[in-house]
């Protein structure tokens, strides 16, 4: 007997407790390597907001204090902010999923393979701020990353350009800067965390940007043309220096896309 990998993910996606997420997300891809899990569409699914530690204090960019890296609250701050991003992205991989279920049976296996990557990335620094006398949920956070989940859940083409392609893709830009203050306070642990996550993270854009691909010939749209249209609308101040070629090239962006991202820096 099999379950429906749409309803398994959305039951996974709601769930509060981090523990409980986080063996149910590797046990999700247990299943479905193994068979148990179709492709049945339910449309029926609650979707609305995903599950999160009741713990979880969550306020305005703007209302999080400012701490220098060279202070242990700071870096323990630092550190947190990090943690919540890769548990966010254990659910936007399990939204993705849920969400959209009229894509071809890889799209299922992928982004099933991100989260449970995503899985491991949060253990990582939650790991690290245990050894630093804190864990996740102990400072307040910010829900700006699944604010973008909410303003492209009607379409997959949206969330592919948004959310992959424009803020994880961002991480790729800013994350070799992380590594550089990381290293001159002499954390090199951290460091060691953010060289594999922006490994692994290289592979979450490149998926994001196959799928995009996909989408718009699918639609018959120009994937450059439409990426930046949507970009445009959607970026605000996303779109800053600097730009990694390097790790954008590997993540599937093309050169024209590089340059016209280049321009729009300034």
């Amino acid at each position: 007997m099999t379950d429906s990998v749409f309803l398994r993910a959305s039951e996974v996606l709601l769930q509060n407790s981090v523990h409980e997420k986080l063996g149910q997300t590797r046990k999700l891809q247990q299943d479905w390597l193994a068979g148990k899990l179709d492709l049945s569409r339910d449309r029926s699914l609650e979707l609305n907001a995903p599950g999160i530690p009741t713990n979880l204090e969550f306020v305005t960019p703007a209302k999080l204090p400012r701490r220098t890296l060279h202070s242990a609250l700071g870096q323990i701050a630092f550190i947190h902010a990090l943690t919540h991003i890769e548990f966010t992205a254990i659910n936007l991989a399990l939204d993705i999923i849920a969400r959209f279920q009229d894509m071809p049976r890889q799209f299922y296996q992928d982004w099933i393979q991100v989260a449970v990557e995503e899985t491991g990335h949060f253990e990582l620094l939650n790991t690290r701020l245990l050894s630093l006398g804190s864990e996740y949920g102990n400072l307040p956070v910010h829900n700006g990353l699944w604010t973008m989940a909410t303003k492209t859940a009607h379409d997959v083409l949206h969330r592919l350009a948004l959310v992959p392609r424009m803020l994880e893709a961002r991480g790729l830009d800013v994350t070799p800067d992380m590594i550089n203050r990381l290293l001159e306070i002499n954390d090199q642990e951290t460091a060691g965390i953010l060289e594999k996550i922006l490994q692994d993270e290289i592979g979450h854009v490149k998926i994001g940007s196959q799928w995009f691909s996909y989408v718009c010939k699918k639609r018959g749209l120009d994937p450059h043309s439409t990426f930046f249209d949507l970009l445009k609308v959607n970026a605000g101040s996303q779109i800053r220096k600097p730009i990694n070629h390097e790790a954008r090239k590997q993540a599937g962006f093309s050169e024209q896309e590089l340059n016209s991202l280049d321009q729009m820096t300034g």
